[in-house]
């Protein structure tokens, strides 16, 4: 018997919260074709990422990897930072 290892899921999408100690909300966008109408629009999900260096600042675009449950809604970790935000 061989045994499969799964691959982990990633994602990519914006962060709009680091306000928790080791934790980054990000925000996951897709477009949706309607079935029946054929408008795309626009679907979006939030979830919790672990961060544990805190090195993730409120508008970068990062990507994150499923992983096993850190707590009670934090299943994600961060794989790296793809662009930082602006500085204002």
């Amino acid at each position: 018997m061989t045994q499969e290892t799964k691959v982990a899921r990633t994602l990519t999408g914006k962060v709009v919260s680091d306000k928790m100690d080791k934790t980054i909300t990000v925000l996951i966008e897709r477009r949706v074709k309607h079935e029946l109408y054929g408008k795309y629009t626009t679907k979006s999900s939030k979830l919790h990422a672990h961060d544990e260096k805190n090195e993730c600042k409120t508008g970068d675009i990062v990507t994150v990897s499923e992983s096993r449950p850190l707590s009670k809604t934090k299943t994600w970790s961060l794989v790296k930072i793809e662009e930082r935000a602006s500085e204002v």
